[in-house]
């Protein structure tokens, strides 16, 4: 009974269930132990898991050409295109990584990082309305407050204190 609780709850919150072949977050790799899943789980390009690294690493230019290879192969990846516009805001170019991150939320119009990242992106472009707006939407995907909402919501104050001077640049 109490098992049975744990994987209800887990389940409600979307955490992933031991023993249950639910697929990672992010990126699209997925786990199963032999269990069914409704969806056969697509194995992740390799150049995906090297431009996160490279991204990681601070290596903005190549993992943009990485992730640029992943996209041309699947153009359905939101998760890839969230990256990719990340890599480019990242490489100093936050206006050509705007329709990058919108080309993510039509595919995952519900991508709490993408909506997160394009607020940024409008507040280095000095857009404070349109980070804006992505902060309502955040705010209603957040059942309770979640880290993408807080993180936007620190920058548009540091912005609006600081009279539009504290852009987020090169952080996070």
């Amino acid at each position: 009974m109490k098992k049975l609780l744990s994987i209800m709850l887990m389940g409600m919150f979307g955490l992933a269930v031991p023993g249950m072949g639910a697929a990672g977050g992010g990126g699209g790799g997925g786990g199963g132990d032999g269990a069914r899943t409704s969806a056969p789980v697509k194995p992740e390009d390799p150049q995906y898991g090297q431009g996160v690294k490279a991204i990681k690493a601070g290596k903005f230019a190549e993992a943009i050409t990485l992730l640029d290879g992943v996209v041309a192969r699947d153009n359905t990846n939101a998760d890839a295109y969230n990256w990719l516009a990340y890599a480019t805001r990242k490489n100093g170019d936050p206006a050509k990584a705007i329709p990058i991150y919108e080309k993510a939320l039509t595919l995952d119009p519900k991508h709490r990082g993408a909506h997160e990242y394009i607020g940024e992106a409008y507040l280095m472009l000095g857009d404070v309305a349109k980070a804006k707006e992505h902060l309502v939407t955040l705010n209603s995907l957040c059942t309770f407050s979640c880290s993408e909402y807080r993180d936007l919501k620190k920058s548009i104050e540091a912005y609006e204190k600081n009279g539009g001077k504290s852009k987020p640049a090169a952080s996070r």
